[in-house]
């Protein structure tokens, strides 16, 4: 569209020049009147702010002439954010204005009905602290015992989403904010490209079950491709998405329209096809399978942080992995939880909408079964789902998280505007498209100072919400601190939501809580299967 509004404007003014001079000088009087929408096509066409106005002069304007003309009521308090609805024009109204670092306060008071079913909200503090004399860049160190290499993490880094998906320009706008913000940025499972190498940002390189980047031609593990990408110095962890909040239990997605020769070179694929990565992974199909390919990863990556993704499902089959641990003396450093709400690119529809487990139950879940074995003390969790501000982190820290994920807002801080165009190449702002015309809207220069400031006005607006509970360090925020409307009348915190169970519980048959007694019993470290399934009929 850019391209042929300036080939069109160009004509225009030619056609209207011959004119004047061959038919009437009236015609020079039509080229005057038109001259200012003439050069604003050109401005728009020329500018680096906005993609969507550079990919689309003029026209793209009407998207805020729209905003600007949105009620307020409709815009604050309609769209609201709200457990079920889509990504709220609040949490959007976070991203833009601290990407863009502009006014980050809002007028007339509290924007959400405090007395609404799902209404949170966090305890503060008479004794509250000057955020000023905290960390003002909290870390978390990531790596076990055994790690030669230990990552320190910020608390908010950039979730999976893969080259392939998003467009270049996109993947090197996030690796040069990475890089800025000093924040890791996840490869998701499409591979490595030259483009995560531009700016040298930390990477944590994603191994799906399409093994992409370290894949055979039969497509089953390399160990030596493997070895090649992680001894990269710019590759800082290893994940193994074991599944994932948009499609859990269904294999990654990437159309044909974006299967590139150049996508299809970096992933060892054939190009223009549509490329359906397995539901499962070939490299093992047992818990103590998994471990051991952990194992196996940490070696041939020089004992860099290797850990594993998965949104849960069958609780039984997460209690096995951990027996697996016991059993093979191997553990991850880390394990990243994603939610069912989670999720950014194409996904069948009853896949996104209605399978896993959302992610304050399912981490919830992990941390406890972590404690209960008594290893989360090796083990960091990373949590992914929806988090966009200050408030989401703290609420991911209390259930269990050490740091967190965001891929949906990084999108919007790198020019997303929520076009639903994902899956179909045509995104107009160039963020999830292969189109190159599309693309030469997003300019990476302006963008990843954008991906950069969104970060850095998260991270602080978390550390004031600390020093507003009177907390001085993130490991002293618990489930108690934040608190849950559940009706109209009736309130509950997240320690009654979600109880913690006791250290080391589940290692001692005569302490394991009654709820956790069956699914102690269904858990195998051999087997993903339960060893018995019990049917429930419920009698008169």
């Amino acid at each position: 569209m850019r391209s042929q509004v300036l080939v069109l404007s160009f004509l225009v003014v030619a056609v209207l020049i011959c004119l004047g001079v061959l038919v009437s000088s009236a015609w020079f009087w039509v080229l005057a009147g038109l001259s200012p929408l003439l050069l604003l096509a050109w401005y728009d066409a020329f500018q680096t702010k906005h993609a969507i106005v550079r990919n689309f002069p003029v026209l793209g304007r009407s998207r805020y002439i729209a905003e600007w003309l949105r009620p307020k009521l409709y815009q604050y308090f309609i769209e609201s954010d709200t457990d079920g609805r889509p990504f709220s024009r609040i949490n959007r109204n976070i991203v833009y204005q601290r990407a863009k670092q502009v006014l980050d306060t809002a007028p007339f008071g509290t924007q959400l009905n405090v007395y609404d079913e799902g209404y949170e909200w966090m305890e503060h503090s008479i004794a509250a602290k000057d955020h000023h004399d905290l960390d003002p860049n909290p870390r978390v160190l990531i790596g076990g015992k055994n790690c030669k290499q230990p990552y320190s993490a910020s608390l908010f880094n950039v979730s999976a989403m893969s080259f392939g998906s998003l467009s270049k320009n996109a993947v090197m706008a996030l690796n040069g904010g990475a890089k800025l913000g000093n924040f890791a940025h996840n490869t998701g499972e499409g591979g490595i490209s030259e483009y995560h190498n531009k700016f040298g940002g930390d990477l944590i390189y994603q191994i799906g079950t399409g093994y992409f980047g370290c894949r055979t031609k039969d497509g089953n593990f390399s160990e030596e491709l493997y070895a090649k990408r992680t001894a990269e110095p710019n590759v800082k962890m290893i994940e193994i998405k074991l599944s994932q909040g948009a499609k859990p239990g269904h294999g990654g997605i990437l159309p044909a329209k974006k299967a590139t020769e150049e996508i299809a070179k970096i992933r060892n694929i054939e190009p223009n096809k549509d490329v359906l990565s397995p539901p499962y992974h070939k490299a093992f199909n047992t818990p103590e399978g998994l471990l051991r390919f952990i194992k196996k990863c940490q070696d041939l990556s020089g004992g860099k942080p290797v850990g594993f993704k998965l949104c849960v499902g069958q609780k039984s089959e997460f209690i096995a992995i951990c027996k697996a641990m016991l059993s093979t003396g191997i553990k991850p450093d880390f394990i990243s939880v994603d939610g069912a709400e989670g999720g950014t690119g194409a996904a069948p529809l009853e896949f996104s909408n209605s399978v896993g487990m959302p992610y304050r139950e399912g981490l919830a879940f992990v941390y406890n079964t972590l404690i209960g074995f008594d290893i989360k003390k090796e083990i960091t969790l990373i949590a992914s789902g929806k988090i966009v501000s200050g408030f989401d982190i703290f609420r991911a820290i209390s259930l269990g998280a050490d740091t967190t994920y965001s891929a949906r807002a990084m999108m919007m801080a790198v020019g997303c505007i929520q076009a639903l165009e994902c899956n179909s190449n045509t995104c107009p702002t160039g963020v999830a498209t292969q189109d190159p015309e599309l693309m030469k809207g997003l300019v990476v220069e302006d963008k990843k100072h954008r991906v950069a400031n969104y970060h850095n006005e998260t991270i602080k607006s978390f550390v004031e919400l600390m020093a507003a509970a009177g907390i001085d360090d993130p490991d002293r925020i618990n489930r108690r601190h934040v608190h849950r409307r559940i009706s109209t009348a009736k309130s509950s915190s997240y320690l009654s939501l979600y109880p913690y169970i006791t250290e080391a519980c589940l290692l001692d048959p005569s302490s394991v809580p009654e709820d956790w007694k069956e699914l102690l019993a269904m858990a195998d470290s051999s087997s993903f299967s339960p060893k018995f399934e019990q049917i429930f009929i419920e009698e008169d």
